[in-house]
């Protein structure tokens, strides 16, 4: 069997990735950094935490006062909250309420046997305990700080809270239970308060507390410091053209900036705080001192382009219309949000807003031509106004379609570069850290805007997109899918047995390699896919591999068309028009439909293998499947007993962060 070339290849497993959480529910251990929600029946408010020791409507007895519980659920919600973990010990308890070490105990065994906390009997380490799920703590919105962790565990936020950890936070996890009733994981990182788009710390803080339950100081304290590291450095045009990087004190200029950057980045000294920069090393100096913990301030006086007279003629939603005008407040971002939620009409809105002319980069010919389609369909722009620049066509318009791989080309990006952009759009922006399509990033324009589902790679490259594009833009998942803007798809992971012992004999002999594509290409998924294509007889089907041969297989056993890279361009462009048009209700494609393509009546998504690839690869495939309306139902099949198992959970694991249920299934 032989690996399609190019994109299609299989990607070896990152090794940063061997630790990541099964997507199953299990309880935390003394590390986790937030306790897991499970869906469970609130507790009946006429409890009110006090369990009765008479019959019914029977006092109880004085001398029964000793059976009444010494801990209820919101005492230990206190400890975990005071104690600054969501976990707690005994002694923990003990230590923060009244409670003797040995009382303690047993009134933590008390609330797990009623099943309202968790407990952890761990070999070497005390017993551990948390609360069975932060939903049963309260029917109101509830928000716990952790700060020296910079975490905020949200149960039941409103909307207005969710909007508000957003413009200063990061969500890291939820839990996965019914809308309404989820809870959420929050971090604030560095990159959080450099990107906040306010003015003034005082605005920022502003924010913070009206949404925090209390001011937490020392909390307040780490944001008023990283909002002072980002305004230390600013990139300006000089009254006579060069660029000047500027220091807010002699120290920092001289101690961090001349220190971390070399004469390729810093021609000459102006003053103690100035320097004459290299304007073609413009980006490698924002990366250096961002990885520094020194984002830079851009306020260089760039092409704002000739201008486009150009109207959106489709109605934003209130979502891309905040995503507009959070564009527009800072000039340059990364719009991150998931398939189907309209990335591209609203980076049209931009486009509109801007009224300039604009280059559109994007990874593939594909989606070259759907860009086109997508701005003639939802603007007044004519088509001598949009061009395409690529190995079929060389076009030059007001508004220019291009690939990364020609525009990142000496030859060719000099043409761009000439030429005065208002905008410049990176499609599929996570392809940016790749060292052909990271030249493009040289070319100057004053609006820079990047698109994608999920800006997460493998090479731990994500804060390069940011400092060579801008800072994330974007929503909660799960505000999309409780709102019925995006639907949300049912993912199943499915363990599938060896087809018989000579394929599973023949995989046990095998080397390392060999044993992850013998495993992906498992005879049985064949059996597999087909018996999925029954339960669905009347889907739209998206099947997907990353083998040529396992493609060719599964189409000569299906009797369905197999596209991968070696396919014509005209012949995927019809087959695609086909299964747009219901002509062709099941496809089976390689990895060329991972990205973008517009294939909006896709209800059904079967991973037949790809596990070894990326946690964008695995948000790019459920998301053929998000769409405004509609079913949406992804099956992701692993070989049983093999390291599929753990890539299947692995790869997953990223849209259940993002607040997408898995379950699992063993096939006998």
């Amino acid at each position: 069997m032989t690996d399609e070339g190019g994109d299609d290849a299989t990607t070896p497993p990152d090794a940063d990735d061997a630790g990541a959480a099964s997507t199953e529910e299990t309880p935390p251990d003394t590390d986790d950094a937030g306790a897991a929600s499970t869906e469970e029946t609130p507790p009946d408010t006429d409890d009110a935490g006090a369990a009765s020791t008479g019959g019914e409507g029977t006092p109880p007895d004085v001398d029964d006062a000793e059976t009444e519980p010494r801990l209820d659920t919101d005492a230990l919600y206190d400890v975990v909250e005071t104690a600054g973990r969501p976990i707690v010990t005994a002694s923990v308890v003990a230590r923060h309420t009244d409670l003797t070490q040995a009382d303690a105990a047993a009134a933590l065994d008390e609330l797990a046997d009623a099943g309202d906390a968790e407990r952890v009997d761990t070999s070497d380490d005390p017993v551990v305990y948390y609360p069975q799920s932060w939903g049963e703590l309260a029917e109101r919105e509830r928000l716990v700080v952790f700060p020296d962790r910079r975490e905020i565990v949200a149960d039941r936020p409103t909307q207005y809270t969710r909007a508000g950890l957003a413009q200063f936070a990061h969500l890291v996890d939820s839990t996965r239970t019914d809308p309404g009733t989820r809870g959420y994981l929050y971090e604030v990182r560095p990159e959080d308060v450099w990107a906040a788009p306010y003015d003034s710390l005082e605005e920022l803080l502003a924010r913070v507390r009206s949404v925090l339950p209390r001011r937490v100081g020392s909390l307040e304290e780490w944001i008023g410091e990283q909002w002072k590291r980002a305004n230390q450095f600013v990139l300006r045009t000089h009254e006579d053209g060069y660029v000047v990087l500027e220091a807010a004190r002699e120290e920092l200029m001289g101690n961090v900036a001349r220190q971390k950057l070399s004469e390729e980045h810093l021609r000459a000294p102006i003053s103690d705080t100035e320097s004459w920069v290299n304007a073609d090393a413009v980006g490698a100096i924002k990366r250096t001192l961002y990885e520094a913990g020194y984002p830079v301030r851009d306020e260089r006086e760039l092409d704002s382009g000739d201008p486009l007279d150009v109207t959106l003629e489709t109605e934003l939603r209130e979502y891309q219309r905040e995503w507009v005008d959070r564009f527009l407040d800072r000039q340059s971002g990364v719009l991150v949000a998931p398939p189907g939620s309209g990335k591209t009409v609203a980076a049209l809105g931009v486009l509109a807003e801007i009224g300039g002319e604009t280059l559109i980069l994007v990874p593939s010919r594909e989606l070259a031509g759907q860009w086109r389609a997508e701005l003639l369909a939802h603007t007044d722009l004519d088509e001598d106004q949009v061009g395409e620049y690529h190995g079929g066509t060389k076009q030059i318009r007001p508004v220019t379609i291009a690939t990364y791989q020609i525009a990142g080309m000496d030859r060719h990006r000099s043409l761009f570069d000439s030429r005065e952009w208002g905008l410049i759009v990176f499609d599929e922006v996570h392809h940016v850290p790749a060292d052909v399509a990271r030249r493009t990033t040289e070319l100057q324009s004053r609006h820079r805007l990047g698109t994608t589902a999920s800006a997460v790679r493998e090479d731990d490259r994500e804060e390069e997109i940011f400092t060579l594009v801008g800072p994330p833009l974007g929503t909660d998942w799960g505000a999309l899918f409780d709102a019925g803007h995006v639907v949300e798809p049912e993912v199943e992971i499915r363990y599938v047995p060896w087809r018989d012992d000579e394929a599973e004999n023949e995989w046990a002999a095998a080397e390392r390699r060999a044993k992850r594509q013998l495993a992906a290409t498992n005879p049985a998924k064949v059996d597999a896919v087909r018996r999925l294509r029954e339960e669905h007889p009347d889907a739209r089907t998206l099947v997907f591999v990353d083998y040529l041969d396992q493609g060719e297989s599964l189409s000569a056993s299906l009797g369905v068309p197999f596209v991968s890279g070696e396919t014509r361009h005209h012949e995927r462009e019809r087959l695609f028009e086909a299964f747009r048009q219901g002509e062709r209700d099941t496809l089976i494609v390689s990895r060329i439909a991972d990205e973008g393509l517009d294939l909006p009546n896709a209800e059904l998504a079967i991973v037949a293998s790809g596990l070894g690839g990326s946690r964008r690869q695995g948000t790019q495939r459920a998301g053929r499947t998000m769409r405004p309306s509609g079913s949406a139902v992804v099956y992701v099949l692993a070989t049983r007993g093999t390291s599929e198992e753990e890539f299947a959970r692995r790869r997953m694991q990223h849209l259940s962060g993002k607040g997408v249920r898995v379950r699992e299934r063993t096939v006998e």
